[in-house]
């Protein structure tokens, strides 16, 4: 038995739960965090993604969306982000990080979040006792 973590962005939630559903996940719970990854030190990226940024902000008379979206690229903001915990066999594993992959992964090259697979020791479905592989 695993315990599947994925850190996504908040606008792939619903595509990240249709590829859950589509992979075969037994259940899954999600959660509202804010956070932040690596940080990008490639200054050429950083610049291009401030262009595009400022585009998409339009005009701010104020420089707000400019201070915003710098703070944004060097690390003093925090990412509104999505986390799923999804508990699964063994043998589902690769098969659900796949899904989870292939529904987070943009063009980005930046910011496409993380996954993490940890053991679980024990499960025990409340309603009936069960615990195990049958609690999951």
């Amino acid at each position: 038995m695993k315990e599947i973590i994925a850190v996504v962005r908040m606008n792939k939630t619903s595509a990240t739960k249709k590829a859950l559903v589509e992979a075969g996940a037994a259940g899954f719970t999600a959660f509202k965090v804010e956070g932040r990854g690596k940080i990008v030190t490639n200054p050429t990226l950083i610049l291009e993604r401030k262009k595009e940024l400022l585009l998409m902000a339009g005009e701010d008379q104020t420089g707000e969306a400019e201070k915003l979206i710098t703070d944004f690229l060097v690390g003093t903001t925090l990412f509104p982000r999505r986390l799923f915990t999804i508990l699964a066999h063994d043998e589902d594993v690769s098969k659900i990080v796949a899904a989870i992959i292939q529904a987070n992964k943009t063009c980005n090259n930046v910011g496409d979040g993380k996954i993490f697979v940890l053991p679980v020791i024990d499960a025990v479905r409340v309603r009936t006792g069960e615990t195990g592989e049958a609690a999951v």
